[in-house]
């Protein structure tokens, strides 16, 4: 069965922590891994502009995680973006806005495995998805997890079942293709590490 993976983009998203990952899900399914990946967003829009000026046309809008009849993804992945600078656009502006967060929730709340990249992590807690539980975010909002309730982890990913977490940017990349190895093997994760010519990092914490 296909692995369904919507990346919720906003304005003032990272450009990596949203691309980065699309880029290897897609490498993966060219390799053979049942994986699909959408560009959302929560509301229709012709293009999002990221942090760094990047212009992006999403794939479409976030299904509505309270309609039964919604064809759901199996994996929600927030990007961060922002927060460190408390940006007006970015994950700080879509805390304070709520809408992304609440999407986070209900979609944890429907069966959805819930991820993040670098401060994307502060929406889940934002939504409260990370209170007493394992995980990480960009080093310069640790404090800013830890506060939140968190069980912040010095590691590059976090899995703590329904719930992944990683640090800063390129941590995105490690995320994906832990996830990859999740969803589909270690050998077609490290397929796509070579084809990028990344260097795997392997320092993740799985939550017993």
């Amino acid at each position: 069965m296909t692995t369904q993976i919507d990346i919720v983009l906003y304005e003032g998203f990272d450009e990596l922590d949203a691309i980065g990952p699309f880029e290897v899900f897609g490498a993966a399914a060219a390799y053979g891994a049942d994986l699909s990946t959408r560009l959302v967003t929560l509301d229709p829009t012709e293009t999002v502009t990221a942090s760094h000026g990047l212009r992006v046309e999403p794939d479409g809008v976030l299904a509505d995680a309270a309609d039964s009849e919604a064809d759901l993804p199996n994996l929600l992945v927030i990007p961060g973006g922002g927060w460190n600078s408390r940006s007006e656009a970015g994950a700080w502006a879509e805390a304070q806005k709520g809408a992304v967060p609440a999407a986070a929730d209900a979609y944890h709340e429907a069966g959805v495995t819930v991820a993040s990249v670098c401060t994307g992590g502060m929406l889940l807690a934002e939504a409260g998805l990370t209170d007493g539980r394992h995980a990480t975010t960009h080093d310069g909002a640790l404090d800013d997890l830890r506060a939140s309730g968190a069980d912040v982890v010095d590691a590059r990913v976090v899995d703590d079942g329904d719930i992944l977490t990683a640090g800063g940017v390129t941590s995105g990349l490690d995320l994906a293709l832990y996830i990859v190895e999740r969803e589909a093997s270690r050998e077609v994760a490290d397929r796509v590490a070579k084809e990028l010519e990344y260097e795997r990092r392997y320092d993740v914490f799985r939550a017993e």
